[in-house]
């Protein structure tokens, strides 16, 4: 780390308006500290882009030269306000604050920096100087280094230098490539390949350490630097706040943020006291840092011993050290920070966060990082705004033989109750959705309405305008005789029914603890009587398909592929050198390895077993008469069970055994009259063997064939 700093401080030293020398300095006592009071792992501290071109465009504007001497009294200053500003937000507990910048805002503001400090490092590499400002100003800078000073044999080390530690990242993760690269660019820089060819390299380093003093302040331009360093203290605990919290998340730790902002206060009051300019977090070094397997703070502690090494000992081979070579180094960690990862998986998974994510990005890129934090927030508040006020729910009914009540959209066999308006909402009811409530009710009323009951059970709460709405909805459903209940919430909710009006909701008993309670006061009484729904009783099932329960609930419109690849992974799961009847009775017998499976879906999956008969025939070596008896086995338990504790839950499996063999005649004869076949052998060996099954099977097939 301290070897890779020496490139990157100097630079932004430079960058900050400061002599080279100074990001050095910035190198040891900032970075020590940190890593002495940090509760971050692994993030590492320093001189770095943001804090510098900051303080550089703060110079341009106000006049004063890069590397004069004006220069070097005024940074210092800026370094010592901006660690007062981050000492006062520590004490004012600003660390909240990150609390809420969501995954994407932060891997988007992440990705936007390491991506605008890559277009920083860019023109080193054709062999010009680094850039500054946002991405219009970078390009700019790239297309001028190129028409001015650009060196074919700068651009050759650099791109070969890059090339290498990629391919070395890949296969030799572990191998610290940086080191090896740097030392190989000065043995160029040493033996005179680099000034021949008109390659830049670092300038020479006098020995020794910085002296401690305290900066010069001047109250003529107080004002000024006291903006500019609150400005610069923000962008310090957003960005290195941010990038840290990244890396904890990413490897499994916490940070306590007032604590981290208080050492980031105390890193820039020791910067200023040795003359350098703010520094911040550095995503380039701890990305480096990662890449190399670095766990803890040790290694800043190390690194800052080592600059210490280094300045005092060894700054004689600066000097010969490449600038291409040094920036491809930086390049290279700086890739490994955009996070790509992160972009594939939101393009798989959730588009509009991917929105907020290049929002942050090119909100960075564009406007700068202060701007960017703000665009990826603002991004993911709409989306929470627009998350709640079109919040997910559904109308709700009854399936017979089955206990509660079940979604009509996501349950194929759930049917609406006669006279009731079943509602889930699964949201709080404010300004923004309360319209959205009020529509979906009223489009459900039908003539024989009677009651509407809102499964209230995820409103934790109301607002104002929401209560307004809901008390003309119920004077609108009293003058129709419908009576309106929310029932299953918090008991709170009432407390905030009663303070926004709707006392009459709670005390005339349409507030109810359970639904089941709303429609006894309502009239109606277990068990339900449900509307004739035609389509739902004549709706065809195709092959495969077939009532489910907790895969529907759980899968929804993919419960039939899920369970498909459940039956197919029994089958992948079979093993030759195992004894055959040992794994059929594991597949089909064995009641412990179906514990987690309903009863109704264990039907399911005994079907799609059954479609893969000759299959499973062919890998357990096993007849099919066989497997089909150990099936339809299964099958009476499952109904003798049912039978015992529920007669019409085995209805309405016989209803559905018969619906699916009725589809299946239809679509496959030949396959449904061997299945019958197998059936008839595998029933009558049954009854023989198992007496007691007799009565099931006459029930449950309605047939003594």
């Amino acid at each position: 780390m301290a070897l890779v700093s020496i490139p990157i401080s100097m630079g932004y030293a430079q960058v900050s308006g400061l002599p080279a020398v100074y990001g050095l300095y910035g190198s040891i006592f900032p970075i020590l500290i940190f890593g002495l009071f940090s509760t971050s792992r692994q993030f590492i501290f320093g001189v770095d882009a943001a804090p510098a071109a900051l303080v550089g465009a703060f110079l341009a504007s106000i006049g004063i030269d890069s590397g004069s001497a004006e220069a070097v009294r005024l940074v210092p200053v800026i370094s010592f306000f901006v660690g007062v500003w981050l000492i006062v937000m520590s004490l004012l507990k600003a660390g909240k604050v990150v609390t809420y910048i969501s995954t994407p805002v932060m891997g988007g503001f992440i990705s936007g920096i390491s991506t605008t400090i890559i277009f920083m490092q860019i023109p080193k590499i054709l062999g010009g100087t680094s850039g500054r400002g946002e991405i219009l100003e970078l390009c700019s800078h790239i297309v001028k280094t190129c028409r001015e000073s650009f060196n074919i044999t700068s651009l050759l080390l650099g791109s070969i230098s890059l090339a290498v530690l990629l391919c070395a990242k890949k296969l030799v993760p572990k191998l610290p490539m940086s080191v090896f690269v740097m030392i190989g660019g000065a043995i160029l820089g040493y033996t005179g390949f680099a000034e021949k060819h008109g390659v830049a390299r670092l300038e020479n380093i006098e020995r020794g350490l910085p002296a401690w003093k305290l900066p010069h302040f001047e109250a003529d331009m107080l004002t000024e630097v006291l903006t500019t360093s609150f400005t610069i203290a923000v962008v310090i605990m957003a960005e290195t706040l941010l990038a840290s919290s990244s890396y904890a998340s990413k490897n499994g730790y916490k940070l306590s943020n007032d604590r981290e902002i208080m050492v980031y206060g105390l890193g820039n009051l020791a910067a200023s006291f040795t003359g350098c300019c703010p520094v911040n977090g550095s995503v380039s070094r701890s990305a480096m840092g990662e890449q190399y397997g670095g766990k803890s703070q040790l290694m800043s502690i190390a690194a800052s011993a080592s600059m210490m090494g280094i300045l005092l000992f060894a700054t004689g081979f600066i000097q010969y050290l490449p600038v291409p070579v040094l920036t491809a180094i930086v390049i290279s960690a700086l890739l490994g920070a955009v996070e790509f990862h992160l972009i594939k998986r939101l393009f798989r998974q959730d588009k509009r966060e991917l929105f907020i994510f290049f929002g942050a990005f090119f909100g960075v890129l564009v406007f700068g990082t202060v701007y960017g934090v703000m665009i990826g927030v603002i991004l993911s508040f709409v989306s929470v705004i627009i998350n709640t006020a079109n919040p997910k729910r559904s109308f709700l009914g009854v399936i017979e033989g089955h206990e509660g009540f079940h979604s009509l959209e996501r349950n194929t066999y759930a049917k609406p109750l006669k006279g009731v308006v079943l509602y889930r909402f699964a949201g709080n009811l404010y300004f923004a959705n309360i319209n959205i409530f009020i529509s979906d009710i009223e489009s459900a009323l039908k003539d024989d309405t009677r009651c509407v009951i809102v499964d209230s059970g995820a409103v934790c709460n109301i607002d104002i305008t929401a209560a307004d709405k809901i008390s003309e909805l119920k004077k609108s459903l009293d003058d129709k005789g419908i009576k309106l209940y929310f029932a299953s919430h918090i008991g709170s909710l009432n407390d905030r029914f009663r303070s926004l009006g709707l006392e009459n909701m709670v005390e005339e008993g349409h507030c109810r603890r359970t639904i089941q309670a709303a429609l006894l006061d309502a009239g109606f009484s277990a068990p339900y009587e449900c509307d004739d729904v035609e389509a739902v009783k004549a709706k065809a099932l195709p092959v495969k398909s077939f009532e489910r329960l907790e895969f529907e609930w759980a899968f929804g419109a993919d419960a039939d592929e899920e369970m498909e690849k459940y039956a197919k992974k029994l089958l992948e799961n079979i093993d030759s050198e195992k004894n055959s009847d040992e794994q059929l009775d594991e597949i089909i017998n064995a009641d412990e390895n179906w514990k987690g499976i309903g009863e109704m879906d264990q039907e399911e999956l005994l079907v799609h077993i059954q479609a893969h008969l000759k299959e499973l025939s062919e890998k357990l070596s096993i007849s099919e008469e066989k497997i089909e008896e150990a099936i339809e086995l299964r099958k009476l338990r499952i109904a003798g069970r049912l039978s015992g504790r529920d007669p019409k839950a085995l209805k309405v499996l016989r209803e559905h055994n018969m619906r699916f063999e009725t589809a299946l005649k239809k679509n496959d004869i030949g396959l449904y009259e061997k299945l019958l076949a197998h059936r008839r052998e595998a029933l009558d060996h049954l009854r023989k063997t198992n007496p007691e099954y007799s009565s099931l099977i006459d029930e449950f097939y309605k047939t003594k064939n």
